[in-house]
């Protein structure tokens, strides 16, 4: 079947791409509780914090969400509550996934699509964070890239769903 071919030539891209994401998520993560730690400990032992700690760090929690979403979709591992679903028998349950599927596959298209726009605004405008005053665009282009991987796995999530409701 074509549909479910579809699916796995995107989930030859999205899967390797979701897990390069999910590393410099982890990554930044790893970045932001030493830095955090580090703040902490000057704070309390010297009364010297670090300059801007809190800036970088929430800049590192937008690289540690944005990127982390697309890797738990392709794991399936975001929180669902399938209380009722769980009873339906296979084929309405795989309507059901397609439709979610389809329906989060709009609402991040959109958010891509309103920060990619919002990119340009901050940049024109040269908003920045305010102790470092390094520009905030940036951390929308991740958000934007995040959303956009996040995209395509939820497409072939879509795909897949499809092809399990027209092979039924």
């Amino acid at each position: 079947m074509w549909l479910s071919g579809a699916a796995d030539k995107l989930n030859r891209i999205v899967r390797p791409l979701s897990k390069i994401f999910h590393g410099i998520g982890s990554m930044a993560l790893a970045v932001m509780m030493f830095l955090t730690a580090v703040d902490v400990s000057m704070r309390y032992f010297f009364d010297k914090p670090i300059t801007g700690s809190f800036d970088l760090t929430e800049y590192m929690m937008v690289i540690v969400i944005s990127f982390g979403l697309a890797y738990c979709a392709v794991e399936k591992e975001h929180v669902k509550v399938d209380l009722v679903v769980s009873r339906f028998g296979p084929g309405t349950q795989a309507i059901i996934n397609a439709i979610t599927s389809f329906l989060s596959f709009v609402l991040f298209s959109l958010i891509a699509w309103q920060c990619i726009k919002y990119i340009k605004i901050l940049y024109l405008s040269k908003v920045a964070y305010p102790v470092l005053l390094i520009p905030i665009y940036p951390s929308v282009a991740i958000v934007a890239c995040g959303m956009v991987v996040l995209c395509l796995v939820l497409l072939a999530n879509f795909l897949e769903s499809l092809a399990q409701v027209v092979g039924r």
